[in-house]
C-alpha cells in the first residue's frame, strides 16, 4: 500500500506487509539511476518500458527512512515523496510502520495545536524560529499555567523535526488523553546558533574531530546556549502561560540536541530540574570546569 509519508494521491513509494519498499521513480531519458536510503540500500534502479525505473527493497526496520535518488550522478528527491529536512538538506523519506504500534498516530482524542514563533536574539542578532506545541484547551483554560519541555533535534535536522518526523504532537496528544501524563507545553527549537558578527571558518578538508572542527563546534554550542538561556527561554515565558522555575522545566534532546541539552542544563541547573538525552554525548569542553550539585 502506499507510504503514509507520500504526497497527497501517490501512489509510490509502497510499503507492503514484509516491510519492504517499492520506489517508482519515472526518468525516461536517463542512463543510470540510483536509489540512496541513507540508512538502507544504496542500489541501481531497473528501468522499466514505461520511462519507469523501480527498485524493491529487502525487509527495512520500522520508523521513518530517508532517501534521495541520483539521476546520471545528479542527487534529486522523489517528487512520490513528502519532504523532511534531514542531512543538512530537504530529502525524501519513506515511513516505514512497525505491526501493532499506534502510539505516534493521530487519533479520535483532543488534540493540541502546534504554533510557529519567531523571537529576536541578541546573542545572534537575528530573528529565530520555533515550534510550540500548546496541549488541548490551552485556549479555552485561560487561567491554567503549564510546565514546559525544550526538545531538540538531532544534527542534520531542524526544529521541524520532532513534528514532521517525530510527530511528538500526536504523541503527546494520546499520553495526555491516556492520562499518562500531565498537559504541558513543548518548545522545539533550530539549535543551530552563531554570535553576531561571528565568521564559520572554511573546513574543508578538516574531518569530524579535527581541533578546527572542535573549535567551531565549541563557539556555536555556546551561542546556543547563550541563545536558550537569554532570548528563548524569556520569550516563552512571557509569550505563553508557562509555570515559571525550575521545578517546572525540562530540556531534552536527541544526539546533538541531547550534547547541548547536557551543556544547557549542567551550566544552568538554577534553570532546569529534568534532563534527557538520547545518543547525545557530553560537551566536555564546555562543562569541564563545572561542578555538578546536587538538587
Amino acid at each position: 500500500m502506499p507510504a503514509t509519508s507520500n504526497v497527497l494521491d501517490a501512489q509510490f513509494p509502497k510499503v507492503d506487509g514484509n516491510s519492504r519498499v517499492q520506489i517508482r521513480f519515472k526518468a525516461p531519458e536517463a542512463t543510470k539511476v540510483k536509489l540512496n536510503f541513507w540508512s538502507g540500500p544504496k542500489a541501481d534502479m531497473e528501468k522499466q518500458a514505461d520511462g519507469f525505473w523501480t527498485f524493491t527493497t529487502p525487509s527495512m526496520a520500522p520508523g521513518l527512512h530517508y532517501y534521495t535518488v541520483i539521476v546520471d550522478g545528479a542527487e534529486v528527491s522523489d517528487p512520490g515523496s513528502t519532504a523532511y529536512f534531514g542531512g543538512s538538506k530537504w530529502a525524501s523519506a519513506v515511513e516505514v510502520p512497525e505491526a501493532g504500534v499506534d502510539f505516534y498516530q493521530a487519533k479520535d482524542v483532543p488534540h493540541g495545536q502546534v504554533r510557529e514563533v519567531w523571537y529576536h536574539s541578541s546573542v545572534t542578532g537575528t530573528w529565530r524560529h520555533a515550534f510550540v506545541y500548546l496541549p488541548p484547551d490551552y485556549d479555552a483554560q485561560t487561567k491554567t499555567r503549564y510546565p514546559v519541555l525544550y526538545l531538540q533535534h538531532g544534527g542534520g535536522e531542524d526544529e521541524s523535526g520532532w513534528i514532521r518526523q517525530g510527530k511528538a504532537n500526536f504523541i503527546l496528544d494520546n499520553l495526555i488523553a491516556s492520562g499518562s501524563t500531565r498537559p504541558m507545553i513543548i518548545v522545539m527549537a533550530n539549535g543551530y546558533a552563531s554570535r553576531e558578527g561571528y565568521l564559520v571558518p572554511d573546513l574543508t578538508g578538516k574531518p569530524f574531530g579535527s581541533p578546527e572542527f572542535m573549535k567551531v563546534m565549541q563557539e556555536r554550542m555556546g551561542a546556543f546556549e547563550d541563545d536558550m538561556t537569554k532570548a528563548l527561554i524569556p520569550f516563552i515565558d512571557k509569550t505563553f502561560r508557562t509555570l515559571p522555575g525550575r521545578e517546572h522545566r525540562a530540556m531534552a534532546g536527541l544526539s546533538m540536541g541531547g550534547m547541548q541539552t547536557f551543556q544547557v542544563t549542567f551550566n544552568h541547573l538554577d534553570l532546569f530540574s529534568y534532563i534527557g538525552g538520547f545518543s547525545g554525548a557530553a560537551n566536555v569542553f564546555a562543562m569541564g570546569n563545572n561542578k555538578l550539585e546536587q538538587r
